[in-house]
C-alpha cells in the first residue's frame, strides 16, 4: 500500500548541517535582513552545504532524554524510529549563532556585555544536555582595527568571552561595511568547522554503545546505531565514512531473524538503506558497486512476500525501489555518468511499472469491499507510527505470533480496504511514461512501443479513452509495417472499446474497416459482430457494445451516440490502414493518341465476411476537367453495381476523350474514393492516394497463413498498377524526305534539299515548317551553327531555330524547302526538321481537331575544308625564328585540302599589320581560281620586310581565303576563312652590309662584287666595288660586320679545292696594303682585312681578289 512504499522526504534530500542564527529581527530591522539575505541568497554551489534558519533566542528545541548508561535490560521495539531523521536535519541544530549589535567603543559596554551573555546563556539552557556548539557574532558599524593595533577591542573581547563562556574561536565580529557577502562567506567556513565537530562528536557517541550490545537481545540496535552513524557522517559530508556504515548497517539487517509480524519493518529499512548506498556509489562514481548492490537487494527481498492477504504490499514495494534506483540512475547521467542500450534507466522503471500493475492484480483478487467498518479502527495511528515499517494496531510488538489474532485479522481487512481507495492506473501510467522516454532516448523503437501499448491499455482502465486511442494508433502503423497481425489485432480490438466508449464516429469507421479485414487474427463471429455494427453506425442506428466495456462507461456511450449530429461525413485515408476492401485503379496503355479515348479500369476486392454495398465511387485525375467523366453510382445496371461480394473482385472502367492542351503531357490518377453509407445520414468516404493497392505504412502486405483463400486470388495479384500515361500527338500521316552531300565544312552554306507530301485523306491547315537543332549536353550547338530557310543568310548572329509557316497543303501535293546550315565550328550536329499541321478527324461520331507533327533528323558531320599552314624563312629558304629590320624575309602559306568534295579556292589575301610591309611594296595573289582536290596542296610566297623602329614582338597580320564547295550551286556566295598570323620577335641591328655581284663568272677574269654597309648610328651608307679574278673552282662566303668600339672586321672565308694554292690581293685608297696570303692550307684560306677605324664611312674601299680557283656564285649570301 501507498504508506509502506513511500521514501520519506528527508531521506530523499541531501543530509546538511543545520545552523540556527539568532539574534536577528528581519521583519523590522533593514540591517538583520540583509545580513539574513546574504546567507540564504544565491546558495551556489561552491558555498559550505548548510542550512540556516532564524529562530527566537528563546526558542524551545527538543528537549533531551537522559542519556543511556546500559541497555543489558532493554528490549528494543524498532529500528529507526520515524521522526528521528526530521529531528535532526531540521530540529536539532549543529550551531546556533547569537547575533549583537555592539561596538568595542560602546559607552554602556557592561550593561551591553551582560545583556549579551544572558542571552547566550537562554540558548544553552535550552539546548541542555546536547553537545550544539555555540557562537556570538558581534554586528559592529565600524570597520575594525587590524589584530594588534585596537588594545580596547583585545580586552573587551576577552572580557566577553569569559562572560559568555566562549572560546576565542567562538566570537567573530561582523562589520557593516560594503563587502558584506565577503564578511558572510568567512563566516559560513567558520560555522561549517562547528558543524562537522558537532556532527563527529554525535557519530562517536553512538560509535561508543556498540560495547554494551550483545546480538542476542540488541539485533535491532546494531542496524539503528550503523545508520545513525552513517547519518551523521552525511551531515558532516565525509560521504566515503557514512557509505561504510550503511554497509555495514544493512549487512546487519541481513542478519536479523524475520518473520511475518517484523518483515514488512525489515524491508522498509532494507530499502531506506539500499537507497543511501546506491545514492553514494553513484555519487562517488562507481555506478557498478551501485548496481550490484541493488540486485542483491533484489534478489534477497524479491521472494519475502510476507502475509499472503497482503501481498499488495509487496509488490508495492518492489515497485518502489526499481522506481527510486531508475531516478537515482537518470540523475546520474544528467551529472555525466554513460549509459548503454541495454543498461539504462528504463529497464528499471518498465519493472516497476509490472510490479505496480501486479499490485492491481492482487488488491482486484483480494481485497474485497466490507461495508462495515471495525471499531476501534486498526489505522487510525496509521499515519504516526512511532517506528518505520511496524502495523499501527501493534507497534512495539517483535514477537514471532502477534498478540491478538482477531486484532490482527481486522488490522488486514482494514488494509485492504484502505488498497482499494487507491487508484492503481495512475501510478502506474507515470512509470510507463518514463520508461518510454528512455527507451526513445537510447534508441529501442520496439520497446518503446510495447511500453506505449501497456500504457494504453492502462489509460483504457483508468477511463481515459482519448489519451489511450491516441497511444495505441500511434504504435498501429509500425505493427502494420512489420507485418505483427496478432500485435496489431489486439491492439486494434483494445482501440475499438475506446472509440466506442468515446462515441468518436471518425475512429470507429476507421478501426472497423481494419478488424473486418483479412489480417485482422479474430474470430469470424467478431469480424460478422463488428461489421454489422459498422453497417448500423452508417446508417444512423446505435452500434451494439464491444464485449469487456464497463456497463456504466456503455450507457454513458449510448448516449454521446444518441446525441451525435447527422448528416456526417467520415475520410478515410486507406493506405494508412489495412482495409478489408481493396483498390486498384489503371489505365489500360502507357500512351493514348489524342484522336482516341482514354480508358481506365478499377478494380476492387473485398475480404469481408459478407457483400458490401457501395454508394459511390470517384476517381481524381491531376486535370479535373476529366473528373465528372469517372464517378460511378451504385444504384445503376448490374454490371455497373457497386455491390461487393467477398472473394471476387469486381472491374469498373472509365472512357473519355483526351483534352488538346493536355497533348505531349502526362495524364496521373491522382487519387480514388468509396463512399459508404449515404450523403443524407452518414456517409464514410474512403480515399487511396494515386491507383489504391498500396497500404499498411506504404508496403505491400501478403496475405496472412491462415487467412481464407480467394476464389480469383492469382487474377487480382496480376492486375498491375499504371497510375500514369501520357497523351501523344496523332500520328502525323505525312512524309518529310531530305538530301543533303555530306559532311558538312565549316562555315560554308550546307544545303539540305527538303521534301513534305501530304498523305492524309484531307487538306491539312496551319502547317509550320520548323528547322532547329537537336540540343547536346557535350557540345552547345545552338550557339555555334545557324540555319536559315530558302535563302543562304547570315548577318553575324547565329539563329539555330526557323519557323516558316506553309499554306494549306491538299492530299497528294509535295511542298519543297531548302534548308541552309551554317556551322561556324567542327564537330558532330543533329538538324531537327519538323512539321506541325492541324486536322480535323472523327471519333466516335464526334469531330475533333487534332495537332500532329512529323519530325526527320538529319546527323551532319561538321569538317574543315583545308589546313593553312605558314612558315617564315630567309631569302635563301632556310626557316627563321626572329626578324632583322630592314631585312627581306619570306612568308609561305601552304592551303592543304582536308575534305572528301573538291573545293575552288576564289581568292587569297595578305592583309599586313601596320609592324611589316612588302619589299616591293605590292601583294599579289597566287591562288586566285586554284581547285584543289582531298590532300591536294597549294602554296604562295611574300617577300616582306620590317622597316626600322618596329616593336620588339610584332603581329605579322591575317591570312584569308575565300573559296566554296566545287560541287555546290553557282548563287551560293563564297565563304571567307580568316586565319590570323603569329607574332614574331624583331631585332635591330645597327650595321648592315648588302652584296651585290653577277648571277655568273669567267674562269681567269675578274668580276665585281659591289657592297653596300648601312649603319643606323650616323644614318649613313657606303658602297664598296671588289674585284675577283677566279682562276679555279672555290666559293666565297662572306661573314657578318662585327662592330667594335668603332672599328669594322670584314671575314672572308674562301673554300678551295684541296692542294690547290691560292692567291689574295687587296687594294685600298687609304694606303698601300698588297699581301699575300696570310694562311694557305689545303683545305680553307682565311683572309682579314683591317683597313681603318671606322670614322670615315664616306671613303670607298676597292678589293682585288685573285685565286686560281673558279668560284660559285651561288655560295655567296647578302650580309
Amino acid at each position: 500500500m501507498a504508506w509502506a512504499s513511500e521514501f520519506p522526504t528527508e531521506l530523499l534530500c541531501r543530509p546538511v548541517g543545520l545552523v540556527v542564527l539568532t539574534g536577528l529581527d528581519i521583519t523590522y530591522n533593514a540591517v538583520h535582513k540583509a545580513i539574513w539575505d546574504s546567507f540564504c541568497n544565491n546558495r551556489r554551489a561552491d558555498r559550505v552545504p548548510l542550512q540556516f534558519v532564524v529562530l527566537q533566542t528563546d526558542h524551545e528545541y527538543p528537549k533531551c532524554r537522559t542519556k543511556r548508561t546500559s541497555y543489558e535490560w532493554y528490549i528494543p521495539k524498532g529500528i529507526v524510529k520515524t521522526g528521528w531523521m526530521k529531528k535532526h536535519m531540521e530540529l536539532i541544530p549543529s550551531v546556533v549563532v547569537m547575533f549583537f549589535d555592539i561596538d568595542w567603543d560602546e559607552p554602556q559596554w557592561r550593561e551591553r556585555q551582560m545583556e549579551c551573555s544572558t542571552k547566550v546563556q537562554i540558548v544553552r539552557n535550552s539546548l541542555l544536555g546536547r553537545s550544539t556548539r555555540v557562537a556570538v557574532v558581534l554586528i559592529q558599524k565600524n570597520t575594525p582595527l587590524p589584530p594588534g593595533e585596537d588594545v580596547i577591542a583585545a580586552e573587551r573581547a576577552a572580557s566577553l568571552c569569559s562572560a559568555c563562556e566562549l572560546s576565542a574561536k567562538s566570537l567573530f565580529v561582523l562589520p557593516l561595511a560594503d563587502h558584506l557577502l565577503g564578511y558572510t562567506i568567512r563566516l559560513e567556513n567558520a560555522f561549517y568547522e562547528l558543524s562537522q565537530t558537532y556532527y563527529h562528536t554525535e557519530a562517536r557517541r553512538v560509535k561508543a554503545h556498540k560495547e554494551f550490545l550483545n546480538k542476542t537481545t540488541h539485533q535491532l540496535l546494531f542496524v539503528r546505531h550503523q545508520f545513525k552513524i552513517a547519518f551523521y557522517n552525511e551531515q558532516k559530508q565525509d560521504t566515503h565514512t557514512a557509505l561504510k556504515h550503511y554497509k555495514q548497517a544493512y549487512s546487519y539487517l541481513l542478519e536479523l531473524r524475520m518473520h511475518d509480524t517484523n518483515l514488512l519493518e525489515v524491508k522498509i529499512i532494507g530499502g531506506f538503506i539500499n537507497y543511501k548506498i546506491c545514492r553514494l556509489s553513484f555519487q562517488h562514481n562507481v555506478p557498478l558497486d551501485a548496481l550490484t548492490q541493488f540486485r542483491k537487494h533484489i534478489d534477497f527481498f524479491k521472494k519475502k512476500a510476507g502475509c499472503q492477504d497482503l501481498s499488495f504490499e509487496h509488490s508495492a514495494w518492489m515497485s518502489k525501489q526499481f522506481q527510486v534506483f531508475g531516478d537515482l540512475f537518470d540523475e546520474a547521467i544528467k551529472l555525466g555518468l554513460t549509459a548503454i542500450q541495454i543498461q539504462h534507466p528504463g529497464f528499471y522503471y518498465h519493472q516497476a511499472a509490472n510490479h505496480a500493475v501486479t499490485r492491481k492484480q492482487l488488491c482486484r483478487s483480494l481485497c474485497h469491499l466490507v461495508s462495515v467498518a471495525t471499531e476501534p479502527d486498526p489505522l487510525e495511528s496509521l499515519w504516526s507510527l512511532e517506528y518505520y515499517g511496524q502495523r499501527s494496531w501493534r507497534q512495539g510488538h517483535q514477537s514471532i505470533e502477534p498478540p491478538d489474532a482477531q486484532r490482527e485479522r481486522e488490522g488486514v481487512v482494514a488494509l485492504q480496504q484502505l488498497e482499494l481507495k487507491v487508484d492503481h492506473s495512475w501510478v502506474i501510467i507515470p512509470l510507463f511514461s518514463s520508461a518510454v522516454a528512455q527507451f526513445r532516448k537510447y534508441k529501442s523503437p520496439r520497446m518503446k512501443r510495447y511500453l506505449m501499448v501497456e500504457m494504453g491499455e492502462e489509460y483504457y482502465h483508468a477511463a481515459d479513452y482519448p489519451r489511450a486511442l491516441a497511444l495505441l494508433t500511434r504504435v498501429t502503423a509500425d505493427y502494420r509495417q512489420e507485418h505483427w497481425w496478432l500485435l496489431l489485432t489486439s491492439v486494434l480490438i483494445t482501440a475499438l472499446k475506446c472509440a466506442y466508449l468515446m462515441a468518436s464516429l471518425q475512429d470507429y469507421v476507421t478501426i472497423s474497416l481494419e478488424v473486418i479485414g483479412e489480417h485482422a487474427l479474430c474470430s469470424r463471429e467478431d469480424k460478422t459482430r463488428i461489421q454489422m455494427n459498422l453497417i448500423k453506425a452508417m446508417s444512423n442506428e446505435l452500434p451494439e457494445p464491444e464485449p469487456g466495456c464497463s456497463a456504466t462507461c456503455v450507457e454513458k456511450a449510448k448516449q454521446q451516440w444518441k446525441s451525435l449530429q447527422d448528416p456526417s461525413v467520415v475520410s478515410v485515408e486507406m493506405q494508412a490502414i489495412t482495409p478489408f476492401i481493396e483498390c486498384k485503379a489503371s489505365f489500360t496503355q502507357d500512351m493514348f493518341r489524342a484522336d482516341s479515348p482514354v480508358l481506365l479500369t478499377v478494380c476492387l476486392r473485398s475480404t469481408a465476411q459478407f457483400p458490401v454495398q457501395f454508394s459511390k465511387m470517384s476517381v481524381t485525375l491531376s486535370n479535373q476537367v476529366y473528373n465528372p467523366l469517372c464517378v460511378l453510382t451504385g444504384t445503376g445496371s448490374e454490371v455497373n453495381s457497386l455491390y461487393v461480394v467477398p472473394g471476387q473482385s469486381s472491374r469498373h472502367t472509365f472512357s473519355f476523350l483526351p483534352q488538346s492542351e493536355d497533348v505531349g503531357k502526362t495524364l496521373e490518377i491522382v487519387s480514388v474514393s468509396l463512399e459508404l453509407g449515404s450523403d443524407d445520414s452518414r456517409c464514410a468516404i474512403l480515399h487511396w492516394t494515386g491507383g489504391g493497392s498500396v497500404s499498411g505504412g506504404g508496403f505491400d502486405l501478403p496475405p496472412p497463413i491462415n487467412s481464407p483463400s480467394l476464389e480469383d486470388a492469382t487474377p487480382w495479384e496480376q492486375v498491375l498498377l499504371n497510375t500514369t500515361t501520357r497523351i501523344n500527338r496523332r500520328e502525323a500521316l505525312i512524309q518529310v524526305t531530305v538530301d543533303h552531300e555530306a559532311p558538312c565544312l565549316v562555315n560554308e552554306f550546307f544545303l539540305i534539299e527538303t521534301c513534305v507530301e501530304n498523305l492524309e485523306e484531307s487538306t491539312i491547315k496551319n502547317a509550320h515548317f520548323c528547322v532547329s537543332l537537336k540540343t547536346n549536353v557535350a557540345m552547345a550547338t545552338e550557339h555555334t551553327t545557324h540555319v536559315s530557310v530558302e535563302t543562304p543568310e547570315f548577318e553575324g548572329s547565329v539563329v539555330s531555330r526557323r519557323d516558316v509557316e506553309l499554306d494549306p497543303v491538299e492530299h497528294g501535293v509535295k511542298v519543297e524547302r531548302q534548308v541552309y546550315v551554317k556551322a561556324l565550328e567542327a564537330g558532330d550536329i543533329t538538324v531537327v526538321i519538323s512539321v506541325t499541321y492541324d486536322i480535323d478527324v472523327e471519333v466516335k461520331g464526334q469531330m475533333i481537331t487534332c495537332t500532329c507533327q512529323k519530325v526527320a533528323l538529319v546527323d551532319l558531320t561538321v569538317v574543315d575544308p583545308f589546313k593553312i599552314m605558314t612558315q617564315l624563312t630567309s631569302t635563301q629558304f632556310a626557316p627563321i625564328e626572329t626578324l632583322h629590320t630592314d631585312e627581306p624575309f619570306l612568308l609561305t602559306s601552304h592551303v592543304t585540302c582536308s575534305c572528301d568534295w573538291p573545293v575552288k579556292i576564289s581568292s587569297s589575301t595578305l592583309h599586313l599589320s601596320p609592324f611589316v610591309k612588302a619589299v616591293d611594296g605590292k601583294l599579289t595573289p597566287q591562288m586566285d581560281g586554284v581547285s584543289l582536290k582531298n590532300d591536294d596542296c597549294a602554296s604562295e610566297c611574300f617577300c616582306l620586310v620590317a622597316p626600322p623602329g618596329v616593336h620588339a614582338t610584332v603581329p605579322l597580320g591575317q591570312y584569308t581565303v575565300e573559296w566554296k564547295r566545287l560541287s555546290s550551286d553557282t548563287s551560293l556566295p563564297y565563304v571567307t576563312t580568316t586565319l590570323t598570323l603569329p607574332a614574331v620577335k624583331v631585332e635591330h641591328v645597327p650595321l648592315h652590309v648588302d652584296l651585290d655581284m653577277s648571277a655568273y663568272a669567267t674562269m681567269r677574269e675578274d668580276f665585281p662584287l659591289l657592297t653596300t654597309s648601312t649603319t643606323a648610328l650616323h644614318t649613313h651608307r657606303s658602297s664598296n666595288l671588289l674585284w675577283m679574278s677566279a682562276t679555279s673552282s672555290c666559293s666565297l662566303d662572306t661573314r657578318r660586320v662585327d662592330t667594335r668600339c668603332a672599328t669594322t672586321l670584314f671575314h672572308l672565308s674562301l673554300a678551295m679545292s684541296p692542294c690547290r694554292p691560292c692567291t689574295w690581293t687587296c687594294c685600298g685608297t687609304l694606303g698601300p696594303c698588297r699581301r699575300s696570303s696570310p694562311r694557305c692550307s689545303q683545305h680553307t684560306s682565311l683572309f682579314r682585312c683591317l683597313p681603318h677605324l671606322y670614322n670615315s664611312l664616306s671613303s670607298s674601299v676597292a678589293f682585288h681578289f685573285h685565286t686560281t680557283h673558279s668560284v660559285s656564285s651561288g655560295s655567296f649570301c647578302n650580309y
